[in-house]
């Protein structure tokens, strides 16, 4: 009787989280704001590290963030000495934190192997329908005329 119970137990603890995480995942989706450099496969994304610049981008406000004199700056755009940098193929890591920035050392310890990495596929160049809701993308027309927004047959 007891293992019984124990079993109805966890079985309704997951259910539980499995509902949590579901009604999570539909609060927290923004692959339409995320810029077409960003790597694919996040649904949802606060800020990106990039190794390569140790410099961060906000996705909600289009910002970067980077050290200048040994202060961190945010501004919409990189700053010169960055011009020719690609962020189409650098290594961008996903931070999901209020101001990241914060714990550079740790982001520059833990993704150091990451500089000059080339191994991400970046949203611009995705086939998959869901980030032609991206009003960039290449493919974006292709989304706004599909009514399921690419949902049909999904379930």
């Amino acid at each position: 009787m007891k293992k019984i119970l124990f079993i109805l137990l966890l079985s309704g603890a997951f259910s539980f989280t499995e509902t949590r995480a579901q009604l999570s995942l539909s609060l927290n989706v923004n692959i339409g704001t995320q810029p077409l450099w960003g790597p694919v496969g996040y649904d949802h994304v606060d800020n990106y590290y990039i190794p390569d610049i140790e410099t961060y981008y906000n996705v909600s406000s289009k910002q970067y963030t980077y050290m200048e004199n040994g202060r961190w700056i945010t501004t919409s755009s990189l700053p010169a000495r960055y011009r020719n940098f690609d962020l189409y193929t650098a290594h961008k890591v996903v931070a999901n934190e209020s101001k990241p920035w914060l714990h550079n050392d740790m982001y520059r310890k833990k993704y150091a192997s990451f500089k000059g990495k080339h191994d991400q596929q970046a949203i611009r160049d995705s086939h998959d329908n869901k980030y032609f809701e991206n009003k960039d993308h290449p493919r974006h027309n292709e989304w706004k005329k599909d009514d399921n927004h690419g949902k049909k047959g999904r379930g």
